[in-house]
């Protein structure tokens, strides 16, 4: 057997509400509600699922945390764009533009928090 990509990943959050507002605003997510009235972010052909803390859907992590999460997204722009918009929207980037490796080789990404604390990346491929 070999794994062929990501489908999905859990984000364990305080509020639903909350991080569907910043991540359908800030990144551009789709917000889905699904089977059991659970809500999910869905972008390209992944989505995230949201668990709200203390009501977590089972099976589980084993210790669900709001923002201990660190994950990277991949734009569809430069990353001066991304840049330009994340101020836009009045998110404070805490590091970057700096050059990374990722799963397709050299990219430049910024790092920014969500509401929760999660450390999110948002990188680019693009050399522009």
């Amino acid at each position: 057997m070999r794994v062929e990509r990501i489908d999905h990943f859990v984000l364990t959050v305080r509020d639903i509400e909350t991080t569907c507002d910043f991540y359908s605003r800030v990144l551009g997510m789709e917000v889905e509600e699904f089977e059991g009235g659970r809500t999910a972010l869905r972008f390209g052909e992944q989505k995230i699922n949201l668990h709200e803390a203390g009501n977590e859907f089972e099976p589980k992590a084993r210790e669900p945390v709001p923002g201990s999460s660190d994950f990277c997204l991949v734009a569809d722009l430069p990353l001066e764009g991304v840049a330009g918009h994340l101020a836009l929207c009045g998110v404070e980037i805490i590091e970057g533009p700096v050059e990374r490796t990722g799963a397709m080789g050299r990219m430049n990404s910024v790092y920014f928090r969500d509401p929760d604390g999660n450390l999110v990346e948002v990188s680019s491929y693009s050399t522009r």
